[in-house]
């Protein structure tokens, strides 16, 4: 088996498409074919259902994919370490934002960063941590910026930025704004504004009212901190959300939940464990700011040097 026709096989299964796959493998197809039937040889199994719109894995092509991309990570983090004996800083780095998190500028820390490895070419993609997390598992990103409630996760390793308690935020006018504390039972009846699921303070409300036994019926729901606080201040709806999302807007009102009725927000930033991790992430992550984030706040250390990985 050839890292090569591993390559090809990744770049097939995600573009579920040989043309396009060709395409950004900048060979033909027909080289690309051959490639795919040569692995398909090698392992004695179809890794492809085709026909002539699209392509879609097997079985067997579904479990290869994984440890697909694990192999090619771990090829490219060989290099790596040859590299960062030459002192060759080169390479590309992936990261994972969910926005509004608020504890670290993300910006000005990739800007340090590129300052300080100008021939690692960055990447950046926005989304919910829950499939952030996925894709970190997966390969598909060096390093993430997540929000969750901190518990800990098979083949990832979260490092705990700030810690914040989940606040319940409501118009002027609704029946609790003056109440000193809420818990979920008070909340029982009520519509809410939240999050998309992929967002950590969702997942946490929703594991929370699950534990409770009480209804959690989302009426709205946004991608936008700045839209469900403005919703929120209508009276269209309550919700839960960490301390630091409250007080982004000042025409709401926030109240503190009872104790243990939630978990706390987490933000971390997370990596691969094992030989699948990043040197890049590393390099990224020795550059936090030594003070960041609020109450319950744990700093990460790199784990190695500041070599960066190729990929």
């Amino acid at each position: 088996m050839e890292l090569r026709h591993l390559e090809h096989f990744v770049a097939v299964a995600e573009q579920k498409h040989f043309t396009r796959a060709a395409e950004a493998m900048s060979i033909s197809q027909s080289g690309l074919s051959a490639s795919i039937r040569a692995l398909e040889r090698e392992l004695h199994a179809s890794l492809f259902v085709r026909n002539t719109r699209s392509v879609e894995l097997t079985e067997a092509g579904r479990a290869l994919l994984c440890e697909g991309r694990r192999t090619l990570a771990a090829a490219e983090a060989a290099k790596d370490a040859v590299a960062a004996v030459q002192g060759l800083l080169r390479g590309h780095l992936t990261v994972g934002l969910e926005q509004c998190l608020g504890v670290v500028d993300v910006p000005a820390l990739l800007a340090k960063f590129r300052s300080a490895y100008p021939a690692v070419e960055i990447e950046v993609r926005q989304g919910g941590s829950t499939p952030m997390l996925e894709e970190l598992a997966s390969g598909r990103l060096d390093v993430a910026f997540v929000a969750t409630a901190g518990h800990p996760i098979d083949g990832l390793d979260l490092r705990p930025l700030s810690t914040e308690d989940m606040v319940m935020v409501c118009s002027a006018e609704h029946r609790l704004a003056s109440a000193p504390t809420v818990s979920l039972q008070d909340l029982a009846g009520e519509s809410f504004v939240d999050f998309d699921p992929s967002w950590g303070a969702r997942a946490i409300a929703d594991h929370a009212f699950s534990a409770a036994n009480v209804s959690h019926p989302v009426t709205i729901e946004v991608n936008d901190v700045h839209t469900l606080l403005a919703l929120v201040s209508h009276n269209l709806g309550v919700a839960l959300v960490p301390e630091r999302i409250a007080a982004k807007r000042g025409d709401h009102i926030t109240v503190p939940l009872t104790p243990n009725s939630a978990d706390s927000w987490q933000v971390s930033v997370a990596i691969p464990t094992g030989t699948a991790a990043s040197l890049a992430a590393d390099a990224l992550i020795g550059m936090l700011p030594t003070t960041a984030g609020s109450k319950g706040q744990a700093h990460p250390e790199p784990r190695r040097g500041t070599a960066v990985r190729a990929r």
